[in-house]
């Protein structure tokens, strides 16, 4: 169904008054007219040719010039008010003049109550000029008064109907223009949303892979340096590691690019997480001397699941090497009732968790949270650090 517009609603309302005042001009050029052929002569002939000029003349300074601020609706109407009743009075041409003119009373009064009350004042001048003319007579009674109450009843019942179509149209219109309005801001916010989590999707996935890559160099780097000297063979394996994390991270930029625009990662692969999880503990073990205790169970899961425990213990690990100064960390990953649990706990100087500041907790438990799971991490001064991560596996999930 085409939806009606505003500009479309007035374009139809201003469409038809043309028509209307087409209709308008050939029914005062008809009687016209017929004043100049059928009226007796004499001087009420030339005075009814008057005021149907008047007439005429408001009519078309208005329809010409709207915004006229000598003739405005009110101005013409009263005119044509005067000039009824004295029709009415000369007895030429009122009647038809009233029955071209009544759309005019619901045309230019704006409101009902001001077209009502020029409607009154048209009839209560045609007939008071009737009465002047006929008098108390048979012929008033029996034509004049019935047959204007008549056209006036009709055209009154008319005009509200009409009054009541043109409001509920406007009301519709303007519904349904707010409506759209509504939905273009609501379709910007959308984009804009869309926009910022794209944004954060992809800060989060370069603060997990490529600058948790780039600390590691840096960190194997430096140490590499200082132990160039006195530990040679030490210094020439952690080159070697800074190379496979140079080489790592380059495949990491490369994926991040070929997935730009995606929602998150591209394939829908299905594979063990245990496998991916043992080679980068024992790439950490290597870089830190730490004594890693993993219990891995051999799990199948989809391919956002394993990146998102993945991306965890990364996270994790890169916490230990950088805050915790500990000894041992320990890794269990396991499948329970409610889902897939992954625990890493570490000896060191634990933290405040209320008082963490970093973006790395906060975008785990995001990337949890878009799987339905949730991230828990409990840690105090002194007593090392316990991070759970807990994803609900798909059938978990549907049921």
């Amino acid at each position: 169904m085409t939806a009606l517009t505003a500009a479309s609603a007035d374009a139809f309302w201003a469409t038809s008054l043309r028509r209307w005042n087409t209709v308008c001009w050939v029914l005062f050029g008809a009687m016209a007219v017929g004043l100049v052929t059928t009226a007796p002569p004499g001087g009420s002939k030339y005075k009814a040719l008057a005021l149907l000029s008047c007439v005429v003349l408001c009519y078309a300074v208005l329809d010409r010039f709207p915004r006229n601020p000598v003739v405005r609706p009110q101005v013409y109407l009263s005119v044509l008010v005067l000039a009824l009743g004295g029709l009415a009075y000369l007895g030429s041409s009122y009647a038809a003049l009233f029955m071209v003119t009544l759309p005019h009373y619901w045309m230019f009064g704006h409101t009902p109550r001001a077209s009502m009350g020029f409607l009154g004042l048209a009839t209560g001048a045609t007939v008071a000029g009737s009465l002047v003319r006929q008098g108390w007579s048979a012929e008033f009674f029996g034509e004049t008064l019935v047959s204007t109450l008549i056209v006036v009843a009709v055209g009154v019942l008319i005009g509200l109907w009409a009054h009541s179509v043109v409001a509920q149209s406007s009301e519709r219109a303007r519904l349904i223009e707010e409506l759209e309005r509504t939905q273009a801001r609501l379709s910007e916010a959308h984009q804009r949303q869309g926009a910022a989590d794209e944004r954060e999707r992809i800060a989060r996935d370069i603060h997990d892979t490529l600058a948790q890559g780039f600390a590691s160099i840096i960190v194997l780097a430096e140490a590499a340096r200082a132990g160039m000297s006195e530990d040679p063979a030490r210094s020439v394996q952690q080159l070697r590691s800074i190379e496979s994390t140079a080489r790592e991270n380059l495949a990491e930029a490369r994926e991040l690019v070929a997935s730009a625009g995606q929602p998150g990662p591209g394939r829908e692969e299905s594979g063990s997480v245990a496998q991916t999880l043992r080679r980068t503990l024992d790439r950490f073990a290597e870089d830190t001397e730490l004594t890693v205790d993993a219990d891995l169970s051999d799990l199948d899961c989809d391919q956002h699941t394993r990146i998102a425990l993945l991306r965890c213990t990364q996270e994790s690990l890169a916490n230990v090497r950088k805050h915790a100064r500990a000894s041992t960390v320990g890794v269990v990953l396991v499948r329970r009732p409610y889902g897939v649990e992954l625990e890493i706990t570490d000896d060191g100087a634990g933290f405040v968790v209320d008082e963490s500041t970093g973006f790395g907790l906060d975008g785990m438990r995001k990337r949890l949270a878009e799987l339905g799971g949730r991230l828990t991490v409990t840690s105090s001064v002194g007593d090392g650090t316990r991070v759970l991560a807990v994803i609900p596996m798909a059938d978990e999930v549907e049921a």
